[in-house]
């Protein structure tokens, strides 16, 4: 059984314990700081959240949606921390305090989608099937390992924020607990001990790069081992699962509505039946703008389901210790239901939107073609030198500084190094980069 004593600590990974910095901040609250002035997390500006964005009318970025996740993680955190500090009086109140567990939380949740490529969940589609599909990316599979080739079939933006998080150069370097707390499916894409299938182990969370890496945050917090490669979840992972299932549920519904794809009766009505009693028609309707009525319903259908998020997070806490506990937070709550018509709703009206659509097919024409032109290039320079080009010579000085082509480089290494720098690209640049190296565009047009 997993205790919040040992799940709390306040450990840097290849440091000592740091119980606090100069400014008096908490380890927590320096995660916090730390990502908001990374470059990884300010190029979420400029990476779509659902919709590209349009000339009229303001939606979310993958930016402003990670700040939101962020806020109402901090509350779930915070209040969930008063109610385990109360219940367990021997936690260490010198070092951990209500805040800083509402820190670990709103941290972690700030990072959640750190490792998204462009174009969302169509770049992680796009990325798999052209090493599982296009001939310049089959060609790799006889240089890689299985697990490794698992790696690049299955690419996943959980595994690939937690590479960005604890990189040697240029990670963030955040602390074990909001790492773990990031870690939603604490397992690499390939396992070599079967387990029974668990939600917390349906994707991955981290690459077989860095499975050593999460090997040492699961010793440092003593996180409960399912099997020598797989993990029980952080129960505050739990916390940061609700905050973004409640801000994507609530806040693509406000920008459907914003851009006209659903009726503003219809999300009245949804998020009525969560907000309940406290809801009225009459004073609704004193609001002059549809703007401010979404605006107001949003705020209190999100602060009634933090409210019941955090009792179901109490109600289950002893399992999540055990390690028992397995399922979303927000599919035990009283508007589960609620939550459920909206999924439902979104997929039919938003998801499917032709703005939607447009974007996705555009992103797996923009990925397979950087993929393309960048992997035959390093294919030809390494593996196939009587084929290697002027045009792939020019084709790798486009690659960012430091990128490994030494030729005593590992080949799943210079993969790894591929991904980082395709996936860490915003929309624009992709589409931009896109168009110059196949010769759409031109630079200075």
């Amino acid at each position: 059984m997993m205790k919040w004593e040992n799940l709390l600590r306040p450990l840097e990974l290849n440091s000592h314990t740091a119980t606090g910095t100069p400014l008096s901040r908490s380890i927590f609250e320096r995660d916090f700081d730390r990502i908001v002035f990374s470059a990884p997390f300010r190029n979420l500006q400029d990476k779509t959240q659902v919709f590209p964005l349009p000339e009229d009318d303001f939606v979310h970025t993958r930016l402003t949606h990670s700040l939101e996740v962020a806020s109402v993680g901090r509350s779930l955190g915070k209040t969930a921390g008063e109610y385990l500090i109360g219940k367990y009086p021997e936690l260490p109140l010198t070092q951990v305090g209500a805040g800083d567990i509402g820190a670990i939380v709103s941290a972690a949740a700030l990072t959640h989608d750190i490792g998204n490529p462009p174009f969302g969940h169509a770049g992680e589609e796009a990325i798999s099937d052209f090493f599982r599909l296009h001939p310049y990316g089959q060609v790799w599979k006889p240089l890689l390992t299985e697990p490794q080739w698992e790696d690049m079939i299955r690419f996943e933006g959980n595994a690939q924020g937690f590479r960005m998080l604890v990189a040697k150069e240029n990670g963030i370097r955040i602390s074990a607990a909001t790492l773990a707390a990031f870690t939603k499916y604490p397992r690499p894409a390939r396992v070599k001990q079967e387990f029974p299938i668990r939600r917390s182990q349906k994707k991955f969370g981290f690459f077989s790069t860095e499975l050593e890496t999460y090997r040492q945050v699961a010793k440092g917090l003593d996180i409960q081992e399912l099997s020598d490669e797989a993990w029980a979840r952080h129960p505050l992972a739990f916390l940061v699962e609700a905050a973004d299932d409640i801000c994507y549920s609530i806040i693509d519904l406000e920008d459907g509505c914003t851009l006209g794809l659903v009726p503003l009766g219809e999300v009245v009505e949804l998020l009525a039946a969560i907000i309940g009693e406290r809801f009225s028609a009459k004073k609704l309707n004193e609001y002059p703008s549809d703007k401010q009525k979404l605006g107001i319903l949003r705020a209190m259908a999100i602060q009634q389901l933090i409210t019941e998020t955090v009792e179901a997070f109490k109600q289950h806490e002893a399992a999540m210790l055990e390690g028992t506990f397995d399922q979303a937070l927000t599919e035990t709550l009283p508007s589960a239901a609620v939550l459920d018509k909206i999924g439902l709703l979104s997929v039919k009206k938003i998801y499917r939107s032709q703005p939607v659509l447009e974007k996705e097919a555009a992103g797996f024409q923009v990925l397979e073609g950087l993929l393309e032109v960048f992997s035959k290039a390093l294919w030809h320079k390494f593996h196939d030198t009587s084929r290697f080009s002027g045009r792939d010579k020019s084709i790798l000085r486009l690659l960012p500084q430091g990128f490994p082509l030494g030729t005593e480089v590992d080949p799943y290494a210079r993969l790894r190094a591929l991904m980082d720098f395709i996936s860490g690209m915003t929309d624009k640049f992709a589409l931009l980069l896109y168009q110059r190296v196949k010769g759409i565009t031109l630079p200075g047009n």
